[in-house]
C-alpha cells in the first residue's frame, strides 16, 4: 500500500504546441448554444495526428490553484490534492467533442457547479483503454500497463493537454474548447549493468487467460563475483513490491556532487534525495564487502491491465499470476542465472504490498519457499480491513449508528491526525475508473480478491458510492485471501509447513491502520500448536508506513534497508534449515 514513486523515466511531450480556445458564449459557431446543464462546460477534442482511429477510455479534467506543477501531477488523497473529473468514453472519433460539465462526476468537490471562482491552471488527459477477449469468451476494456507501472498520468500513448489559465466566475456561463495536441512519450528501456539484470518472458498461462500475449519480467542483482565463478550454485530471494522500472536503491558510485538538496514533506527532512543516494551507495558497499550473503536477488515486473502488480496469486479477474510466477517465471530465472533451484534455498521479503505478497506466496506455496519476511503488510485479516470488518459491518465509510454518521479514517500520521477518510480515498478512485479500473489501492484488493462479475468485471466488495458491503463478496474472500483465516483453517496441513518460516514487522501508527490485521494475525499464530508457529512478529513503537523492524534507525532510513535487515538474516536461517546434503559451500567465497 505505499504509494508508488517512478523511477527515472522520459514522459515529455510530443506532436503539436496546444491549440485551447476559450471564448463567450456566442461568439462563434464552435461555442455552440448554453449547456443544459448550468455552470461551465468543456469541450474536449483531439486532432487525427494523436490517434487515426477511434478512441476507448477515460476523458480526465484537472482543475488546480497550484501553479507550481501540471494538474496532472497533483491528485491524491491528501489535503493538498486539487480537483479532478472523470468520464467513461468509446468509440471516441478524431475531431470529435466529447462534453465535461456539471453531469461528470469529481473529486473531491462532486461537481463542476461547486467549483468556486477563482483563477485555475486547467488540463484534460484521456487514459486510453484496450479491448480484452477473455478466455471465459467475456470482454473487457481496462488500460494495459505501457511500461511506467500503472500511472495514468504518466502513461505513454495518452493524449493531453498543455495546462491553460483560466479565471472562473460562478456567474459568467462559458464554454471551454480543449485540444489533447500532446501525448506521452515511450520509456526508455533500462540498461543493463555487471550486477543488474533485466528479463521477460512471455507467459503462456497469462496469455491464455487474457487472450493477447502477456509477458512477466524481473529485475535482477546478481552477487558480487558472479561472473568469477561459474561453479557457484546460488539462493533466490524474491524481493516482493511494487512495479520496478529497474533495481532501486542500489548505486555503484557516491551521492552526485552537483545534487540539488529536496525537502520530504513525509519525513520533514531536507535534502532526503541525498540519503537515498548515501544509502544505495552503502548498498552497493555491503554488497560486494567479502562477508556479505551472495544471493540472487530478483524484483518481478508484473504489471497488469488493473494495477502496478498483480499481487503474486491466482485471481478470478487478473488470472494466474501465482503459478506464472511460481512455475514459469522463477524456474526460467533460476536457470539463466545458475540458482539452486529449490524451496529451502527460496525466500521471501518485502513491505507493505511486497509484505503482504510475501506471505501470501509462503502460504499459498508452502514447500517452494524457506521463509517469507513480511513488513507493514496489507491486510491479513479482513476482520481488519484496516478500520472495516467486513464480515460483521455493513458500510465501509461509516459507523455502523442509528443517529448519527462518523465517517471512518482512512489514512493518518503517527500523532493519529486524519489526512483523508474512507470515502474520500474511493470517491478519488471512482473519478479515476469505473469498474475497479483506476489502478489504485481499494481497486486493486478488489480485482484480486473479488469473483468475475456478469459483466467481465469485478464484482464491488462495497458499493463505490454509498460504502454497503456485500456480503457475499466478503464471503469470497474470506475462504480465497484472507491469509489469517486460511492459515487457521488449515493449520493441520499448513502449520507443518510454515513453522519457523513466518516473520511480520509493523509499526503500531501505521498511516493506514495497517497494525490491526497484524494484531489479529498474532493473536491466532500465538495460539498455534503442532506446531507452534515458531516465527516472529514485532511492532515499532508510534512507527508509522514501511517500518521493517530496525528499532535504532527512523523509517527514513529503515525503509532504505530491506536488503541488508533480512539478506543477514536470511543467511543464518539456510545455515540452521538446509537438508543434509544440500549446497552450502559453492556460492560461499
Amino acid at each position: 500500500m505505499l504509494p508508488r514513486l517512478l523511477a527515472q523515466r522520459s514522459c515529455s511531450a510530443l506532436l503539436l504546441t496546444a491549440t485551447i480556445l476559450l471564448t463567450t458564449m456566442g461568439a462563434g459557431a464552435s461555442l455552440g448554444a448554453q449547456s443544459a446543464t448550468l455552470g461551465p462546460r468543456f469541450e474536449i477534442a483531439y486532432p487525427h495526428q494523436i490517434a487515426a482511429s477511434p478512441l476507448d477510455g477515460r476523458l480526465f479534467l484537472m482543475v488546480s490553484s497550484d501553479a507550481s506543477a501540471e494538474p496532472r501531477f497533483q491528485i491524491q488523497d491528501g489535503p493538498q490534492t486539487q480537483q479532478i473529473f472523470g468520464l467513461d468514453v468509446v468509440d471516441w472519433q478524431p475531431g470529435t467533442v466529447q462534453v465535461i460539465d456539471a453531469a461528470v462526476a469529481g473529486y473531491p468537490l462532486g461537481d463542476l457547479n461547486q467549483l468556486p471562482s477563482g483563477e485555475y491552471q486547467v488540463q484534460v488527459l484521456f487514459h486510453r483503454y484496450e479491448t480484452f477477449r477473455l478466455a471465459n469468451r467475456k470482454s473487457v476494456k481496462l488500460p494495459m500497463d505501457r511500461g511506467e507501472g500503472q500511472h495514468w498520468n504518466r502513461a505513454p500513448g495518452n493524449p493531453y493537454s498543455t495546462p491553460l489559465t483560466w479565471s472562473h466566475d460562478t456567474q459568467d456561463l462559458r464554454s471551454i474548447s480543449l485540444v489533447m495536441d500532446q501525448v506521452i512519450a515511450p520509456i526508455a528501456t533500462p540498461a543493463d549493468t555487471r550486477y543488474i539484470k533485466h528479463l521477460k518472458m512471455r507467459s503462456r498461462l497469462l496469455s491464455d487467460f487474457w487472450g493477447r500475449d502477456m509477458e512477466l519480467g524481473a529485475v535482477v542483482l546478481l552477487p558480487h563475483g558472479f561472473d568469477d565463478h561459474p561453479e557457484a550454485r546460488y539462493p533466490l530471494m524474491v524481493n516482493h513490491g511494487h512495479f520496478p522500472y529497474t533495481f532501486g536503491g542500489f548505486r555503484e558510485t557516491p551521492p552526485d556532487s552537483d545534487l540539488q538538496d529536496d525537502y520530504s514533506d513525509r519525513f520533514k527532512m531536507a535534502g532526503y534525495n541525498r540519503v537515498q543516494q548515501e544509502e544505495a551507495y552503502a548498498l552497493f558497499q555491503q554488497w560486494t564487502a567479502p562477508d556479505f550473503p551472495r544471493f540472487v536477488v530478483i524484483q518481478i515486473q508484473h504489471a497488469n491491465p488493473y494495477y502496478d502488480d498483480s499481487y503474486a496469486v491466482n485471481s478470478a479477474n487478473l488470472g494466474p499470476y501465482g503459478d506464472a510466477i511460481m512455475y514459469e517465471l522463477i524456474p526460467y530465472i533460476e536457470e539463466q542465472f545458475r540458482c539452486l533451484g529449490e524451496g529451502w534455498a527460496r525466500f521471501t521479503y518485502g513491505g507493505s504490498t511486497g509484505g503482504w505478497e510475501a506471505l501470501a506466496a509462503q502460504v499459498f506455496y508452502p514447500d517452494e519457499f524457506n521463509g517469507c519476511f513480511a513488513a507493514c503488510p496489507d491486510p491479513i485479516d479482513f476482520r481488519a480491513y484496516t478500520v472495516v470488518d467486513i464480515y460483521k459491518d455493513r458500510n465501509a465509510y461509516y459507523l455502523d449508528s442509528q443517529w448519527k454518521r462518523t465517517p471512518r479514517p482512512g489514512r493518518r500520521d503517527w500523532l493519529g491526525h486524519v489526512s483523508a477518510t474512507l470515502e474520500e480515498m474511493n470517491q478519488r478512485e471512482l473519478v479515476l475508473g469505473t469498474h475497479s479500473r483506476s489502478g489504485q489501492q481499494w481497486d486493486i484488493w478488489e480485482a484480486v480478491y473479488s469473483p468475475m462479475g456478469e459483466d467481465g468485471y469485478p464484482q464491488r466488495i462495497w458499493d463505490k458510492r454509498s460504502g454497503e458491503i456485500d456480503a457475499q463478496v466478503a464471503a469470497y474472500w474470506r475462504e480465497n485471501y484472507d491469509l489469517r483465516h486460511i492459515m487457521q483453517r488449515d493449520w493441520k496441513t499448513l502449520g507443518p509447513k510454515l513453522a519457523g518460516k513466518i516473520h511480520l514487522y509493523c509499526g503500531t501508527m501505521d498511516n493506514y491502520y495497517l497494525n490491526n490485521a497484524v494484531y489479529l494475525m498474532e493473536e491466532f499464530l500465538e495460539s498455534t500448536s503442532e506446531p507452534y508457529y515458531a516465527g516472529v512478529v514485532e511492532y515499532g513503537d508510534r512507527a508509522e508506513h514501511c517500518w521493517n523492524g530496525d528499532h535504532k534507525n527512523p523509517n527514513a532510513i529503515s525503509r532504505l534497508r530491506y536488503h541488508t535487515m533480512y539478506l543477514p538474516r536470511i543467511l543464518e536461517l539456510i545455515e540452521a534449515n538446509a537438508p543434509a546434503g544440500a549446497d552450502l559451500r559453492s556460492w560461499r567465497y
